[in-house]
């Protein structure tokens, strides 16, 4: 955001002061965000007490401008805020439905069109940016994504394959799960060698040079920023592995936004591999490159929400890998455990309230 605005942008952890060692907001209705504009980009991932910490964060007369798209996979926390305030019609709703001169000849655009009206994605049009590779075996789809990152897409993109491009995958589990791409890619892209330290951890070989996730919010990691001192590592949040020291036991990681954080050997149980991650750990994030193994798996997780997150988070290019099959069903698969919140209710009791 801070890219395409040319403005300081922040999570909305990071904007209400996050700390303490409960993660407590410092900014709070004591002590209310200096702003009289607030944008929420994302809102689709706003769990109901995250945005209850916002609002009380607040001073009255604060214009709270909210962006999202409802149709993403919901909140990992409880509730469905970005689709309950647009179903109350308690607030002014816009909805962008129209594709731009610029976005017209981009398939990956069309394509998040088509699969949220249920239709299945045009693929394989000769200079566009959604291709599909057909494998008869998971085995097959498996070997494909890992040439596609580690040879082909590089040499024809000129992208950096560990950088600018990233598998999602529906499954944690199975031949193209997260944890077996991710020892494929790891072998391919960040073999071992005697300059780079390795440290393992569970299942999982940590080497120098290894792209990873935070998958837990820690409030109370320590990092250095520029010569500068904080706290907080967050759920989501993506680096590369840049020191191992065997004889502390500690393993350095370089986030995207320049936080340093040194991990001891507990801390690594909130890290894992990211060459490859899920679906719904990848929401929020952008990618020059996307590909997606779909081949099959439990209908609770394939789904037509899902595939949409997965095709909007790429920028210049899709490719998926796997079977017609699984596509068509993700696409005719509209089913979403059903959230039991009452938010829209309660929203518009408050509007007739008001009007009274």
């Amino acid at each position: 955001m801070t890219e395409a605005t040319g403005m300081a942008a922040q999570t909305i952890h990071r904007l209400l002061e996050c700390g303490g060692d409960n993660g407590e907001f410092q900014r709070n209705a004591d002590n209310p965000l200096d702003a009289d504009i607030v944008i929420i980009d994302e809102m689709s991932m706003v769990d109901i007490r995250l945005m209850r910490s916002l609002l009380c964060a607040l001073r009255p007369g604060t214009r709270l401008i909210m962006v999202g798209d409802a149709d993403q996979l919901p909140s990992v926390g409880a509730g469905r805020v970005l689709g309950d305030i647009i179903e109350s019609g308690a607030v002014r709703v816009v909805r962008l439905t129209e594709i731009f001169r610029q976005a017209q000849k981009s398939m990956i655009v069309q394509n998040a069109h088509r699969i949220n009206r249920g239709e299945m994605p045009e693929v394989n049009t000769r200079g566009t940016d959604f291709f599909m590779e057909r494998k008869a075996t998971i085995q097959d789809t498996a070997q494909t994504v890992v040439d596609l990152i580690a040879r082909r897409l590089p040499a024809w993109t000129h992208l950096d394959p560990v950088r600018d491009m990233q598998v999602l995958t529906p499954m944690r589990k199975g031949d193209v799960g997260v944890w077996q791409i991710n020892k494929l890619l790891q072998a391919t892209l960040n073999p071992p060698s005697d300059d780079k330290p390795e440290m393992a951890r569970g299942d999982t070989l940590f080497r120098r040079g290894d792209k990873v996730m935070q998958i837990r919010n820690d409030y109370q990691m320590a990092f250095t920023r520029d010569g500068e001192e904080g706290m907080g590592v967050f759920n989501g949040d993506m680096g590369f592995i840049t020191g191992i020291d065997n004889e502390e036991d500690t393993v350095e990681v370089t986030f995207e936004d320049d936080r340093v954080c040194v991990y001891d050997e507990s801390g690594l149980d909130d890290l894992e591999l990211a060459y490859c991650v899920t679906v719904h750990k990848s929401q929020g994030s952008e990618f020059p490159v996307v590909v997606m193994p779909l081949f099959g798996g439990p209908a609770m997780l394939m789904t037509r929400n899902l595939l949409y997150t997965a095709v909007t988070r790429a920028k210049r290019l899709v490719v998926a890998v796997g079977r017609d099959s699984c596509v068509r069903a993700m696409v005719q698969n509209h089913r979403q455990i059903r959230r039991f919140s009452a938010l829209d209710l309660r929203l518009r009791e408050a509007k007739e309230r008001l009007a009274l």
